[in-house]
């Protein structure tokens, strides 16, 4: 055996079943050894949307995603895509390759230093310098990959480690890191406080975040929410945690959230966060949500209690375990009054549009898109104002709601639904994107028709950089720079060159037809929607 044998050997014993990537020198040691595994390779066009793949596998699976590039632009390339996996927590194994041990520093062909690059966007980052080293490295890896706060690792590889030869295989069982143990279990005292608070509380409020669904905790979530009357919020990383019709929930919090999920907690009078950040866009005010209330802060990892806003009950653990915990104390309470008081607010605050009767209305395309789609179906949404009115208007049942929120990546929709339909190809898989940032993924649309994976694709179209049109118009009175998107491709020419489907819409007069052409079977389709270009979020 040699290096590349030994990593091909341990992903298989981590049960990895795709690997996204690009070859070049630097890495075709291991891609020749992969060859001889069950493992599947995907090429996908640009290193970045190797990761963004990565990523949309990972948050469908619970598993790291695998990603592999060469060395140089290849690493320099992937690192954006780490970036947007580190920031909102998602579980990944970045295999890089490197020039041989004995070049490094010398500034050869395709030489980056991407451990040091990468710093500040990884839990943790590994240059090989041993062959026999290699086991022990990635059970390592996948676990703090996928341990405490999840996000990415980052594996570099010198060639002539991939090539050198290793004596025997040996996966260990256990991984013991002197100073990696993260807290899984609530602190039992903190459980208690916050039993004792809601049972004193009379305008309770969950917020949920990203972090519930990273722990699989929906479920759990949902349930004690049912059983005692607690109304939820989420953030846009929550969005999914219920189903978004779901009579305890009352939408996404933050600068473009929903009035009356934004006045449930300004009024309530204990705010449960967990697996939040309270970062900028959910809380754009963090003194506000400490002012006249108790709050509770429920995180895995306990750097990010108490960062922004200081919470009266801190409580460091994972949301499954501490969800599970509650359920085993006994109490008793009655919000029916402020769950009244939330539905008043649900009806009379909702969202009023004028939209244009010439173009089709994207708020009224995504809820009809969505209440078509099937019950588990799996909606990624790009950035952009495609992804405020997906927040807005998508609606979730039993499926799961994709998209870039801590670094806000555009390009993210069309890789990261390649990668969840790579695994869970028995669901439907529609990404939505503006054509910004369609056109920053287009590529990909060659690696879905050569690895034949049937993502469904909407280009909500306006020939602007629309998100960034709007900021313009209110901030400099309509003073656009750099957003026309004259020159765009004709996406019927497009979808022709590529071999895939393609439908027009050009306003809501054919919408339900259109939507159901699209839907009606499991293949890549490309549906473009003419919106109007003034169109707001």
């Amino acid at each position: 055996m040699i290096g590349a044998d030994v990593i091909v050997k341990c992903l298989e014993a981590e049960g990895v079943t795709t690997v996204f990537g690009y070859p070049g020198v630097a890495i075709c040691p291991f891609y020749n050894s992969i060859l001889e595994s069950e493992i599947s390779t995907v090429l996908v066009r640009t290193e970045q949307n190797a990761a963004h793949a990565a990523s949309g596998a990972a948050r469908m699976t619970g598993r790291p995603g695998v990603c592999a590039v060469t060395s140089g632009p290849g690493a320099t390339n992937v690192i954006t895509g780490i970036a947007t996996a580190f920031a909102d927590s998602i579980p990944l194994v970045c295999i890089t390759g490197q020039v041989n041990s004995e070049l490094l520093g010398s500034d050869v062909f395709q030489e980056a230093d991407v451990t040091g690059a990468v710093e500040s966007f990884v839990k943790y980052s590994y240059l090989v310098k041993n062959a026999e080293d290699i086991p022990r490295i990635f059970r390592e890896a996948f676990y703090i990959a996928n341990t405490g706060r999840k996000g990415p690792v980052l594996i570099d590889v010198p060639v002539d480690i991939q090539n050198a030869p290793v004596s025997r295989f040996h996966y260990p069982e256990e991984v013991s890191l002197r100073t990696y143990k993260p807290t899984v279990k609530g602190h039992a005292v903190q459980i208690k406080k916050v039993i004792r608070e809601l049972e004193k509380a009379r305008r309770p409020l969950i917020c949920a975040g990203g972090g519930v669904i990273l722990s699989d905790a929906q479920g759990e979530l949902e349930a004690f929410s049912k059983k005692h009357g607690v109304p939820v919020v989420s953030t846009m990383m929550g969005k999914g945690v219920m189903p978004t019709q779901h009579p305890y929930y009352y939408g996404m919090v933050g600068n473009n959230g929903e009035a009356y999920a934004n006045r449930a907690m300004s009024e309530c009078d204990l705010l449960i966060m967990v697996g939040a950040r309270v970062a900028d866009r959910a809380v754009n005010q963090p003194d506000l949500i400490v002012k006249d209330k108790v709050l509770v802060h429920i995180d895995v990892d306990p750097a990010e209690i108490g960062k922004n806003a200081g919470p009266t009950i801190p409580l460091v653990g994972d949301a499954k375990h501490i969800f599970g915990d509650f359920e085993k104390e006994e109490f008793s309470c009655n919000f029916k009054e402020w769950i009244d008081t939330l539905d008043g607010y649900r009806d009379s605050m909702k969202r009023k549009r004028n939209p244009n009767p010439d173009y089709v209305d994207p708020a009224e395309f995504i809820s009809r898109l969505t209440d078509r789609m099937d019950d588990d179906a799996v909606y990624v949404a790009d950035v952009g104002q495609n992804q405020i009115w997906s927040c807005a208007y998508a609606k979730v049942k039993k499926g799961r709601f994709l998209t870039s929120g801590g670094m806000g990546t555009m390009g993210y929709s069309i890789p990261a639904a390649m990668g969840a339909k790579t695994a869970v190809p028995g669901r439907q898989v529609v990404a939505v994107c503006g054509d910004g940032s369609f056109q920053m993924s287009m590529m990909e649309l060659a690696t879905m028709r050569q690895h034949n994976i049937p993502v469904k694709i909407v280009v909500l179209k306006n020939n602007y950089l629309g998100m960034v049109r709007q900021y313009q118009h209110f901030t400099y009175k309509d003073h656009y720079s750099v957003v026309d998107l004259t020159g765009s491709p004709d996406l019927e020419k497009l979808s022709s060159a590529y071999g895939i489907p393609f439908l027009r819409l050009e306003n809501m007069e054919k919408c339900d037809e259109v939507i159901g052409a699209f839907l009606k079977d499991d293949e890549s389709v490309l549906l473009e929607c003419v919106i109007d270009p003034m169109d707001l979020v």
